[in-house]
């Protein structure tokens, strides 16, 4: 049972040490708006969603006053819309038509995003997935608080290597469509090899197929949690800072889960997982990349960093599943470069690269994630990056995840400034060498010979 004295043991984390709940997010299931005329379909999407919604922001100010327990968002995940719009949808422009529709609803009940303008194509394509990927730059360029996320890959189907290539040019299409922004639209896609059914971080959140109706879920963060209580463990050895991690985890994960439950039942919905994510922010001392600084490595990046991460990433979790029965989504550590000011200090010294980036997703977990990279750079070789992260959770069951920025008009040495939450990134190189001909064969590449357990 929790009660507000767990809580209040927690309050010189929230007040001191950047503890926060980053997300209540409510996932609505809208396979029952499917309808073969479009207009219809907008307005059923709509009412359905607004329905649902319209008091989630409400409540999670009330629950965040009367707790004191900052809720920095509140966000919406929504069935896959490549499911939704197939029946309505025959051009591209058509699903964009969905994506301004699910834009002005979230507008209408207040929340900061809304996922879920997705397809899942990890063994092929339908048309209408096609359709929904090809309109995703009109679609990013057009709305404000839509995210969009493409699954790709997963472990028991192998990797589709024409949606990979198909991403790479929709990559490089919204980075040019936003271009304005700086690229901006690709900061709200993400492209994903196993990705969870109830994920509630964007972008890449969306209302799995396997969910009810309706479902809460709530992500948690708390670096300078973590940070602040290894610094009084300074110098001691490996198990006293494992057994830091996972009481630290624990109870952050409690604040989590008290605040679903909350949640729940003042909204009248099931409560679904706690993802105890380390989320960092652009704010100091709400950084991963300090905690990894503070186990005891100059930069992250330097030698040490993988084993670091994943010490990190496990510790995490197990202090998580022993506070709540429900632990999902992906939780573990985020390595967002332009949210990590650590990340951030640690590509302009030189300590991190994109490869070393790339070696450190095999331990955390999700993947090379908020990275700004030359706007020349061809989509090909967006294409190969994306084949390589998706290979990495392929192989290794797990969830991986690219979301990466071209920034038109801009090359290494400069540097981009997104604003809140997204923060600002140093260009990083990214490896000339060509892939094309290995982009370009087409086909799948096949599950590996352990995904056949049945």
């Amino acid at each position: 049972m929790i009660n507000i004295f767990e809580v209040a043991e927690t309050n010189q984390m929230i007040e001191k040490e950047n503890l926060d709940v980053r997300t209540i997010t409510l996932g609505i299931s809208l396979l029952d708006c499917i309808d073969s005329d479009l207009g219809k379909l907008k307005e059923k999407i709509y009412s359905k969603i607004h329905d649902a919604a319209k008091d989630l922001v409400r409540t999670g100010e009330e629950i965040s006053r009367e707790f004191g327990i900052p809720i920095v968002n509140k966000r919406i995940s929504v069935t896959p819309i490549a499911l939704i719009g197939g029946a309505a949808c025959k051009t591209a422009e058509d699903f964009a038509e969905i994506a301004k529709t699910l834009d002005a609803v979230a507008h209408e009940v207040g929340v900061n995003f809304i996922g879920g303008y997705s397809a899942l194509v990890s063994k092929g394509m339908t048309g209408a997935d096609k359709l929904l990927i090809e309109s995703i730059p009109l679609a990013l360029s057009t709305t404000e608080r839509v995210c969009s996320s493409v699954n790709l890959g997963s472990t028991k189907t192998g990797i589709n290597m024409d949606a990979v290539k198909l991403m790479g040019e929709i990559v490089k299409e919204t980075a040019e469509s936003t271009k304005e922004e700086d690229s901006l639209g690709c900061a709200k896609l993400v492209v994903f090899c196993n990705a969870p059914d109830d994920n509630p971080f964007m972008a890449g959140a969306f209302h799995g197929v396997t969910e009810s109706d309706r479902i809460i879920n709530v992500g948690v963060s708390g670096p300078g949690v973590v940070k602040t209580a290894l610094s009084k463990v300074r110098g001691e050895n490996f198990e006293v800072l494992c057994e830091t991690i996972k009481k630290t985890a624990f109870k952050v994960t409690r604040v989590g889960q008290l605040v679903a439950q909350e949640a729940s039942k003042r909204l009248g919905v099931p409560f679904g997982i706690v993802d105890l994510s380390l989320a960092p922010t652009p704010a100091i001392g709400d950084s991963v990349a300090d905690i990894l600084c503070e186990i005891g490595l100059e930069y992250a990046g330097a030698p040490g960093t993988t084993a670091a991460l994943a010490l990190l990433n496990d510790q995490v979790k197990k202090g998580g599943v022993m506070a709540s029965s429900y632990v999902g989504g992906l939780s573990g550590a985020f390595i967002p470069v332009s949210e990590d000011q650590g990340m951030i200090d640690a590509v302009s010294a030189g300590a991190l690269t994109l490869e070393k980036l790339e070696a450190m997703t095999c331990v955390c977990s999700v993947g090379l994630d908020m990275i700004a990279i030359p706007g020349d750079t061809k989509a090909t070789t967006i294409s190969g990056i994306i084949a390589d992260e998706m290979a990495i959770g392929m192989v290794n069951q797990k969830t991986t995840a690219v979301r990466i920025i071209p920034v038109i008009g801009k090359t290494v040495g400069e540097s981009v400034e997104f604003g809140g939450l997204l923060g600002h990134a140093p260009i990083m190189p990214v490896n000339q060498f060509s892939c094309d001909a290995f982009v370009n064969r087409g086909g799948r590449i096949p599950a590996p010979i352990h995904s056949f357990k049945n």
